[in-house]
């Protein structure tokens, strides 16, 4: 297991990067001293694979916790989604000391971030990405939030999590389109941060693709300490976390022009950045 660590003061967290931490996720909450009442939120095609190991190990270790599904896509990152969470975290009676578990891609993570942020004033929340491109880049630095008609992540808020658990076997079951759509997460931070990187993923594309596991725990990692590097210098995106949007600005509207699901996020930024560079040549 890689550890990277985020430099937040006494907002610092961790980053655990590994295989089979899923069913650590109990023990892992346990030493944070979280309060015993959970909810788990996730989307109707995670739920499948994972809900029910994430609520085992939340149970073993002494937890008790509430499954809240979301219908999978975009269009979950709305207010009316959230109001929905709202009510079954009331419902639950879930409080102060209680906490989210945040299991899935970008779109959970956004969205159960927010959740956690502002229900009751803020609760503790633990991001458990299971895509490669929540891995890499959403599930770090604290940027949760929804969509609007006028655009994407327009009601938002910065919150950082208590732990961001990798676990690199989620990834043997995502679909190669979503795990295609991630690398373009990665390719950039190799074009706005580390040559060598960029280096290395050309020479390892293969290997990536095919989703070596010693490769891939290397490259998550070095993804989330460039991030960790970044937000630990400019959390609030005042200056240099700036660089992290390279390829979004016309990505999200690519995504909000299209309706939200005819392109996948990576796929939208990965013509972003093609769109930016070129753009900067004039």
């Amino acid at each position: 297991m890689r550890i990277v660590q985020v430099p937040l003061g006494n907002r610092s967290y961790a980053i655990k990067v590994g295989g089979g931490l899923l069913a650590r996720l109990g023990v892992e909450c346990a030493q944070l001293k979280l309060g015993q009442r959970c909810a788990v939120i996730t989307d109707s095609n995670v739920g499948k694979r994972f809900a029910q190991a994430a609520l085992k190990s939340l149970t073993d270790a002494g937890f008790a916790p509430v499954l809240i599904s979301v219908p999978a896509g975009e269009k979950s990152k709305r207010i009316a989604v959230v109001e929905k969470c709202y009510d079954q975290l009331a419902a639950h009676r879930l409080e102060r000391k209680s906490f989210i578990v945040a299991l899935g891609g970008g779109v959970v993570g956004d969205l159960a971030g927010f959740v956690a942020a502002t229900y009751l004033r803020g609760i503790p929340f633990v991001q458990v990405p299971t895509t490669l491109l929540a891995q890499v880049d959403s599930s770090v630095g604290g940027k949760t939030g929804v969509n609007l008609k006028a655009g994407k992540n327009l009601v938002g808020v910065f919150y950082q999590p208590q732990l961001v658990l990798c676990d690199l076997d989620t990834l043997k079951t995502l679909p190669k389109r979503e795990y295609v759509s991630g690398l373009a997460e990665v390719i950039k931070y190799g074009i706005i941060y580390d040559a060598k990187l960029f280096a290395q993923l050309e020479r390892n594309l293969p290997k990536l693709l095919q989703r070596d596991a010693a490769t891939l725990a290397a490259v998550v990692a070095r993804c989330c300490e460039i991030k960790a590097e970044v937000v630990g210098q400019d959390e609030t995106e005042s200056g240099l976390r700036a660089i992290l949007n390279f390829g979004h600005t016309i990505g999200h509207a690519i995504e909000n022009s299209s309706g939200y699901g005819k392109f996948l996020h990576g796929e939208a930024i990965s013509i972003g950045q093609v769109a930016a560079a070129k753009l900067s040549q004039k």
